[in-house]
């Protein structure tokens, strides 16, 4: 089949570590091995090589708490001379930033083919950061901008009937692979564990994903209370960075904070673990509970995202309702003393995620595309995961 030019805008790439960040890398990798033409737009970062050909960098300021991050400033007149000059077949507009706003504008001024991401709730994070006036206008500007796309994409059905409850249109269920042989049970790795200071019988508690308000940390140390409560020994590591991360290391001394990992180094922690922890209430997946499961974890979650749709209640993983806090830190309490249900579980938990291969997901991106620059959008399937 002929290849479709593509032009991918986004405000968070690699080298940058976030679900994202990561999953766009994925997409682009395997359209590109099927023979798109795939270019990438995305703010400047000091740090970065020289772009490629098939990169275009715009300016952009550093995100706050986020020294590593930029925001993409609004350069629609930089986006309209590229695609005139070489003008894509459709625009994939993957993040809600000023950058990917200017994107959606001007693709719709040009007549362009866009389809969009919704990957963030960044209308729930107004309550985190202390402006919860600002939801419903967010959500408004949100709905606004994604319904000017031919698709919205998101990665679970859930996430795709809350949004058409609020008035988004065309939206498309593309849900996640994760690589099941880089995070593996075999790369566990002793010397790394006792580096936490953990002994073989050491019980060691796990979280990955950004040290930030939305993420519900707090749930985290209330849980390694209650564990020392109930005479658990433990360790506590949390692996990411964020605004919050040198607050809570002041706060928290008896928590390991180990930065961002990425690669081998991340399977690594993941598979060196015994218990994953993740409080977060403001997923629209969460990479990491399938990256979790598939290093061989037993995993703890509120019934959100994807561990609502992985997860079966005590067959592969635990689930408590959202916003249970009781229920999670008794839960936790429960796994950490019943080292038998944790290893019945992390067994089953990677049995759960063997088929969500990569290449499937991309196929399915690769429709929804094709699609859109056919001007068949409508004829996209309502869910394609």
């Amino acid at each position: 089949m002929q290849g479709v030019r593509i032009s991918l805008v986004t405000e968070t790439f690699p080298p940058e570590i976030n679900g994202v960040a990561m999953t766009l890398s994925r997409l682009v990798e395997g359209l590109r091995g099927r023979g798109h033409q795939v270019g990438v737009t995305r703010p400047g970062r000091p740090d970065l090589d020289p772009p490629g050909p098939d990169e275009l960098r715009v300016p952009g300021v550093p995100i706050p708490g986020y020294s590593n991050m930029r925001m993409g400033l609004p350069y629609g007149w930089r986006l309209r001379r590229h695609w005139l000059a070489e003008r894509p077949d459709v625009v994939h507009v993957a993040t809600e930033g000023p950058l990917g706003a200017a994107a959606i504008l001007t693709a719709s001024a040009l007549r362009l083919p866009v389809t969009s991401s919704f990957h963030t709730r960044f209308d729930h994070y107004c309550k985190h950061y202390r402006v919860p006036w600002l939801e419903r206008p967010v959500r408004a500007w949100l709905r606004h901008l994604h319904n000017r796309a031919h698709a919205t994409l998101v990665p679970t059905a859930a996430m795709a009937d809350r949004l058409r409850a609020q008035g988004f249109k065309a939206v498309r269920v593309l849900s996640r692979g994760v690589d099941t042989r880089l995070f593996h049970p075999d790369h566990r790795d002793e010397s790394l564990r006792r580096a936490w200071g953990a002994e073989p019988d050491t019980l060691v508690l796990l979280y990955v994903g950004r040290i930030a308000a939305e993420k519900n940390l707090d749930l985290l140390f209330d849980t390694q209370a209650a564990m020392r409560q109930a005479s658990i020994d433990h360790r506590l590591v949390l692996v990411g960075e964020g605004p919050r991360l040198e607050a809570l290391r002041a706060r928290h001394p008896q928590a390991l904070f180990v930065g961002p990992k990425r690669g081998m180094e991340l399977a690594r922690h993941y598979a060196s673990a015994d218990l994953f922890l993740f409080p977060s209430l403001s997923e629209t997946y969460g990479n990491v509970t399938q990256e979790a499961m598939a290093s061989g974890l037993a995993v703890l979650a509120y019934a959100e995202a994807a561990a609502a749709e992985l997860i079966r209640e005590g067959g592969n993983g635990r689930l408590v309702a959202p916003g249970d806090k009781h229920a999670f830190m008794t839960t936790a309490v429960e796994l950490g003393a019943d080292a038998s249900q944790r290893m019945r579980l992390a067994a089953a938990a990677r049995e759960g995620v063997l088929a969500r291969d990569w290449s499937e997901v991309v196929g399915e991106f690769e429709q929804v595309l094709r699609a859109a620059a056919d001007g068949r959008a409508s004829g996209v399937a309502e869910a394609v995961a």
